[in-house]
């Protein structure tokens, strides 16, 4: 269990009392949604002034995701309600392996959690930084509007997958813990390296029991500036989708995001998507590499992307990262294990989250030593909405009261994943998955939870 203090909010000198703060995570507000033909012709914009600066700076030449195009209204609203602790609950997943800390893999999540007063709203009225939110970026600009960002896209890009797939379920993959089962990113991971620095955050898998699944490369940006600024960054982002090719030259589908979060005014996240072919995992029916129950080995895959060949010599490969059929079925299974990793981790179960990693995607990091006051364990049992969940607990002082967070899995499910039978976990969750989310205020729990249709669970109370 760990604990820690978040920075007060205060109203002149008066903190508000922590049983309206989680009152108000559950407060469903507006953000607005903006993808248009005209954002297309910005970002254009923007990338040509980069190409140009980076000319004369006599920098390589950046590749970038051709023929970006608005997200149709039917997927993706023009107004969206959204509460904060939905936001925070998705972050918090989207960064359960993320390893930045000094938790070695466990109690990643909890990051999330300091932003609970960073977020205000109403349900007539749309979602504005607090002013707790507007003085952490006055200090961590580029962290806030980076983590925050992340929450609203990855919120989104689940919203509109599902409805443009609504017979699917959408997994959420952390990019770099996928590719590092293929591919040394770094100087410390082992194999041929690519040396390339733009790579997606996120890959959403859209996948349905007994099908082939769909990867789609995500990048998300956030600012605490002005529209320009996203113009910019999703310019930057589609340079980072550019990086992974699955299938065949420039077929792969795409999503980018930057959220704008002012100082003053209302938060816009700015979208933009490429379609394609690409990105279907086919595989063979029956073949022993379908199973996702089977532990995934390291490949030493060599980095490059190959171009079609214009003449009787192949082209030289581009730098980033392509997936070819004959890895298909392997990198399915890494986007799987990964994701079920990924939910291990958020219930604080060390041991359960290292079965589901390979060596080189930091299996270590959940089974070696644990530094004092970080440990997340998976020993608490919880029942919300007659549902009983396990998972792991963290108390802290929110605006000098004790509150507790939970985190973790639907019992029944969480006992499959532990047991390694992810295709079983798979086959109930996509099963019952028209039964969540469910969102809101729990009465006998006495505060707000968040349970997505992957089976986990965010919630949070005040302690007496």
């Amino acid at each position: 269990m760990l604990v820690c203090h978040t920075r007060a909010s205060r109203k002149g000198n008066r903190l508000k009392p922590a049983a309206d703060v989680l009152k108000e995570l559950v407060q469903p507000s507006n953000i607005s949604a903006h993808s248009s033909t005209g954002l297309v012709g910005k970002v254009n914009e923007a990338a040509a002034e980069d190409d140009k600066a980076r000319e004369e700076k006599e920098l390589e030449e950046l590749r970038r995701k051709s023929g970006l195009h608005p997200i149709p209204t039917k997927e993706l609203d023009r107004t969206v309600q959204l509460t904060p602790w939905d936001v925070l609950h998705t972050l918090g997943q989207a960064i359960a392996l993320s390893r930045r800390g000094a938790s070695r893999g466990l109690a990643e999540h909890w990051g999330c959690l300091k932003y609970s007063q960073a977020l205000t709203g109403g349900a007539e009225s749309f979602m504005t930084l607090s002013a707790e939110g507007r003085e952490t970026a006055d200090y961590y600009k580029a962290i806030q509007s980076g983590e925050l960002g992340t929450g609203f896209a990855l919120t989104l890009a689940r919203q509109l997958l599902g409805r443009r797939y609504p017979d699917h379920s959408i997994s959420i993959v952390p990019a770099d813990t996928a590719l590092r089962a293929g591919w040394a990113l770094t100087s410390r991971d082992s194999g041929p390296r690519s040396g390339y620095r733009y790579r997606p955050q996120f890959f959403a898998e859209v996948w349905k029991p007994g099908e082939p699944s769909l990867a789609i490369p995500i990048a998300c940006k956030g600012n605490h500036s002005n529209a320009a600024t996203s113009h910019t960054q999703l310019a930057s982002a589609s340079a980072h989708v550019e990086a992974v090719h699955i299938g065949a030259w420039n077929e792969t589908p795409a999503l980018v995001f930057s959220t704008e979060l002012p100082t003053e005014g209302s938060l816009t996240v700015h979208a933009l998507q490429a379609r394609g072919t690409g990105g279907r995992l086919n595989r063979a029916p029956d073949a022993p590499d379908n199973d996702l129950d089977q532990p995934v080995d390291d490949e030493n895959i060599y980095p490059g992307i190959q171009r079609p060949s214009e003449g009787d010599a192949p082209p030289a490969p581009e730098p980033g990262f392509q997936v070819q059929p004959e890895h298909y079925p392997w990198f399915r299974r890494v986007l799987a294990r990964t994701a079920a990793a990924g939910l291990t981790a958020f219930a604080g179960d060390g041991t359960a989250t290292a079965q589901y990693l390979t060596k080189r995607q930091g299996q270590r990091h959940f089974t070696g030593l644990i530094h004092a006051a970080t440990d997340s364990v998976q020993d608490a049992y919880v029942q919300l909405h007659g549902i009983d969940f396990v998972g792991t607990d963290h108390v802290f002082r929110l605006n000098r009261t004790r509150v507790e967070a939970f985190s973790g899995v639907a019992k029944d499910l969480f006992h499959h994943l532990e047991n390694g039978q992810l295709e079983r976990y798979r086959t109930e969750v996509h099963a019952q998955r028209e039964a969540w989310p469910l969102l809101g205020w729990d009465s006998k729990w006495d505060g707000p939870i968040s349970i997505h249709q992957d089976g986990s669970v965010l919630a949070m109370r005040v302690l007496t």
